[in-house]
């Protein structure tokens, strides 16, 4: 157990360091005029994000729940892919990735990164949804996969919504300007 409570641990600590990272980047939208959008979602998804870890730890622990190596190792593979995935958006975006949804009118979106893919217009939520279901299960703690699937479903229905409306109001910048 002791094993998986480092794991937890050290993705709370990747979470920290996100939050680092988008005050920073924060800072320089708003810097520019960009348009927070969502306030009312956002602490939803930081209670949902910090449940899912006590949770994990919550009911690997207190319901004792046997770690599976059948399923634990693929699992844990699926946590690292999805933190790859994470940090790849991360750096796609640069200053434009953000925990909460800010815009910067005149932007173009980004194309670069896993933002090429056009099927897949939101990969850091793929990254979210994978992560979300893989990291319990690494220790079994099933209960606390499906119930952050299904709240995590439903939350990204809203912020998706909110994303979409805030990028397509933006209005793009002309050929040829650069903003930095």
């Amino acid at each position: 157990m002791s094993w998986y409570v480092l794991l937890v641990l050290l993705v709370g600590a990747e979470r920290l360091a996100e939050l680092v990272i988008a005050r920073r980047n924060a800072r320089w939208s708003l810097a520019r005029g960009g348009v927070v959008s969502g306030r009312g979602h956002y602490p939803w998804m930081v209670a949902l994000h910090t449940g899912l870890l006590a949770g994990c730890l919550l009911e690997a622990g207190l319901a004792d729940r046997p770690s599976v190596p059948a399923l634990g190792w693929p699992m844990l593979v699926l946590v690292a892919a999805s933190q790859g995935l994470r940090w790849w958006c991360i750096i796609a975006l640069g200053h434009r990735w953000n925990t909460q949804v800010i815009v910067v009118p005149g932007l173009p979106p980004v194309t670069r990164g896993p933002y090429r893919l056009r099927r897949l217009r939101h990969p850091n939520y793929v990254a979210v949804a994978v992560e979300g279901a893989a990291l319990p299960l690494v220790h079994g703690a099933w209960i606390t996969a499906v119930t952050f699937t299904v709240l995590n479903a439903a939350l990204m229905v809203v912020r998706i919504r909110c994303e979409e409306a805030a990028l397509s109001s933006a209005v793009p910048m002309p050929p040829g300007r650069v903003t930095t």
